[in-house]
C-alpha cells in the first residue's frame, strides 16, 4: 500500500492515470502526446506506477500497451473511505427511521 500512496502523491502520475482512465490501453507514444515532459521522464513515471501495481502492461507484438489497474485504488477506498462512508449511511438510515416513527405517532 505504501508504493500506491507514493505513486499517487505525484501530480504527473495522477495525470497519467487520468489519461488511462479516459482511454485505457495506450502506448508510451500516445501518453507522451498529452505530457509536457520528455519521453524518458514519462517512462520513469510509468515504471513507478507499474511497481505500485496501478498500471498493467500488455505487449501486443512490438507495442507495449499500458492499462489502468483499479484494484489498488479500490482497496484504498475500502480501507480508508468506505468505512467512514458506511457510518454516514447508517446514521441517515437511523434518522429516517426515527422520523418515520415520530410521524406515525402523531
Amino acid at each position: 500500500m505504501e508504493k500506491v500512496f507514493k505513486a499517487l502523491a505525484d501530480e504527473t502520475r495522477r495525470e497519467l492515470l487520468d489519461l488511462l482512465f479516459v482511454n485505457n490501453g495506450q502506448t508510451l507514444g500516445e501518453l507522451c502526446q498529452h505530457m509536457t515532459m520528455s519521453r524518458q521522464a514519462v517512462t520513469k513515471h510509468l515504471l513507478l506506477l507499474e511497481e505500485a501495481n496501478l498500471v498493467a502492461v500488455i505487449w501486443q507484438g512490438r507495442e507495449k500497451l499500458h492499462y489502468l489497474n483499479p484494484v489498488p485504488i479500490g482497496e484504498i477506498y475500502q480501507r480508508w473511505i468506505g468505512k467512514f462512508e458506511r457510518h454516514q449511511v447508517e446514521a441517515l438510515n437511523k434518522l429516517k427511521k426515527d422520523l418515520e416513527e415520530e410521524s406515525d405517532r402523531e
